[in-house]
């Protein structure tokens, strides 16, 4: 094997900024490295919601689809969009430091205002994902919901040109790529949720190459692994994807941590929320109790009525 590893990742200005990162920690530690881009399902169908494509890894499958080939040495992803059940042969063997994981309010430059309360009846709100439409229109009933699709400077142009009032994105991403002055403001836990694992960058290798593995391990940040294990294993047991409303995170307190969780059905109608300390020495356990103590508290319901659902209710079209 050559020593310069290939890197998998997709061709996204965020995607790539995120593999640099990867490739700066991995070029301190004496490894060079390669970025081989791709675009994938959910880059190419950018004129349909992600809740109606309704295939699993979206932003995942070609990558780790190579990496399986050992096209490549390793995958770098946003870890929220890897499905919490690992394809056969390929594990997650790092999570660098974790990023802001908050969603952050985006606000068209005539709407006055410094939050979601600020906004006008009425006001056309912009997001691609279910959980954000869901705890939108849980907080603001009034407002209407816009599908919006693309990378990130694509969804601000389209708020810069009022073809919606307003956005949310992963603050993350807008951090990474140096857009800070586009936030209105953070939208904080627990009030309101990001995805299980957003703001980490997942590192995937294939589970027999032991020399990978452990290059790709010394890059582990483990507060943030110890952190979206919890996550992942609350969204698990739920049996949640892209087509379910839920919002995890872990979050540390003066005595320790806990976990935050909740689950809504997509008209933002019902939402279940809990939050239980966080066992370190056992994230995933901690996952699983949050997850079955939502069960009990309405979250089963929500999980059925979304199961006999023909059709997912789309945002309203742009």
């Amino acid at each position: 094997m050559s020593d310069v590893l290939r890197i998998g990742t997709r061709s996204s200005e965020l995607a790539l900024r995120q593999a640099r990162l990867v490739q700066a920690a991995l070029l301190e530690r004496g490894v060079e490295s390669e970025l081989v881009t791709y675009r994938t399902l959910g880059d190419k169908r950018l004129d349909e919601p992600l809740s109606t494509i309704g295939a699993k890894g979206l932003f995942t499958k070609e990558l780790e689809v190579d990496l399986r080939k050992g096209k490549t040495d390793l995958a770098v992803h946003s870890l929220k969009d890897l499905p919490t059940d690992s394809p056969d042969g390929l594990l997650v063997a790092a999570v660098l430091e974790r990023e802001d994981p908050r969603d952050a309010l985006v606000l068209n430059r005539g709407i006055m205002g410094q939050s979601l309360d600020d906004l006008p009846r009425g006001s056309r709100v912009g997001t691609s994902s279910l959980r954000r439409r869901a705890q939108l229109l849980a907080t603001r009933p009034d407002l209407e919901v816009a599908e919006l699709r693309g990378n990130v400077p694509t969804r601000l142009r389209k708020v810069d040109e009022g073809r919606v009032h307003a956005a949310i994105l992963a603050a993350a991403g807008l951090h990474r790529l140096g857009a800070h002055q586009h936030i209105t403001c953070y939208l904080d836990a627990p009030a309101w949720l990001p995805a299980a694992g957003q703001g980490a960058i997942a590192v995937q290798v294939r589970d027999d190459d032991e020399r990978v593995r452990a290059i790709a391990q010394s890059l582990n940040d483990v507060p943030t692994m110890l952190a979206v294990r919890a996550e992942r294993a609350f969204l698990q047991a739920l049996e949640g994807g892209c087509q379910v409303p839920i919002g995890a995170l872990a979050a540390p307190t003066d005595g320790g941590a806990v976990l935050h969780g909740m689950i809504a059905d997509v008209r933002g109608t019902r939402v279940v929320r809990g939050t239980i300390p966080l066992d370190v020495n056992e994230p995933e356990l901690s996952g699983v109790r949050l997850a079955n103590q939502l069960r009990g508290e309405g979250a089963s319901e929500i999980l059925e009525e979304l199961r006999r659902a023909e059709h997912l209710p789309a945002p309203q079209p742009e």
